[in-house]
């Protein structure tokens, strides 16, 4: 039975020929000693878990990502306002704000008056974080006098310094169409 294989397929007077029911025996050793592919029973329960694992997953991202911004400690406490005390303090406060925020729309600057801009604008930013220190001390202490005329008192020096700025602006804007026809009569 050692021969050579080259050597017998080289050979055409002699015929291989294949025992009877060959295939049938190849294929039955086959699958005795190679192992059964398993089949899942379970693959819809799979692909839900899978989807569950990945919502849970985006779940977890939104949640961390969001709960990592800084919170202003002024948000958080639900302050009273100058409404909150009476009627009449809520007119008041009313008309300030909307007396500002009309006269904050008002304004436009330029470049060259952008400095100038800047610097009233950061004033302002600060009344208005002492306006919120002064809303939280209300809400602690409870109303009293000194802490609503400091509250009003706020309200309107921010008014007026919207006002020196409109009028500082409108100089400046004077000043230059003066500077410029100078320019063109010379």
């Amino acid at each position: 039975m050692s021969q050579d294989l080259k050597q017998l397929l080289k050979k055409k007077e002699h015929d291989i020929i294949m025992p009877k029911n060959h295939e049938a025996r190849f294929i039955k050793k086959l699958d005795t000693n190679l192992p059964k592919r398993k089949t899942l029973k379970y693959t819809w329960i799979n692909k839900a878990a899978s989807i569950i694992l990945l919502i849970g997953i985006a779940y977890g991202s939104f949640n961390y990502f969001n709960s990592n911004k800084i919170e202003d400690p002024v948000d958080q406490i639900k302050t009273k306002t100058l409404g909150d005390v009476s009627p009449s303090l809520k007119k008041v406060e009313d008309y300030y704000l909307a007396s500002i925020n009309l006269e904050l729309s008002k304004l436009s600057y330029t470049s060259e008056t952008k400095s100038l801009f800047d610097g009233y604008i950061e004033q302002l930013y600060e009344l208005n974080t002492e306006y919120e220190q002064l809303s939280i001390e209300l809400t602690n202490n409870g109303p009293n006098e000194s802490t609503i005329n400091a509250l009003i008192d706020n309200l309107k020096l921010r008014l007026n310094l919207l006002y020196r700025l409109k009028k500082q602006l409108k100089e400046l804007a004077v000043s230059e169409k003066n500077h410029s026809e100078e320019k063109q009569s010379i």
